[in-house]
């Protein structure tokens, strides 16, 4: 599923209320400053993003209109735990996004904030930070990651990396 496009909501009613409540308790559970829905299995185009104690922001079928400026910084996420890696993402972004009200707003970020907006977004589009590095950062990552899972249960099915472009001959 964390390779799947996640399908747009349309309409907010009662059960995308509840699933932005669940993603909220999820994310604050886990100590996280973002999710998408399809990180907790439901496959719908709906994410949330804290990056401080009191603002939080949700995202009903977003997209980015506008992005500026370039920023390498560090990132993690929930669903690869114990992985990171510096990844390159727009300083600002406008994203236009559907409100608790059935309403298209737009809303600005900076920093880490619109970092975050950008890693969820690209959850929801079917996209991994891990897609963002090089092929052998990642693989060297993705090693990682299998060894410091490996004996657990539950281990979590293996994901598969983005195809590489194939060169034209």
């Amino acid at each position: 599923m964390l390779r799947e496009p996640a399908a747009r909501i349309g309409e907010v009613d009662d059960e995308i209320i509840q699933l932005i409540k669940d993603l909220f308790d999820t994310m604050k559970a886990d100590n996280g400053i973002g999710l998408a829905a399809n990180q907790i299995g439901i496959a719908r185009r709906v994410a949330v993003v804290q990056t401080d104690d009191e603002n939080q922001l949700v995202l009903i079928d977003p997209d980015i209109i506008e992005h500026e400026g370039k920023d390498r910084s560090e990132e993690g996420c929930l669903s690869i735990p114990e992985i990171f890696g510096d990844v390159d993402r727009a300083e600002r972004v406008v994203v236009e996004t559907t409100s608790l009200g059935n309403e298209r707003i737009r809303i600005e970020a900076e920093a880490l904030k619109a970092r975050a907006i950008q890693h969820e977004i690209d959850h929801l589009d079917g996209i991994l930070f891990i897609d963002h590095l090089s092929p052998l950062k990642r693989r060297m990552l993705l090693k990682k990651w299998k060894k410091l899972r490996k004996g657990e249960t539950g281990y979590i099915k293996e994901v598969p990396a983005t195809p590489e472009p194939s060169t034209p001959r």
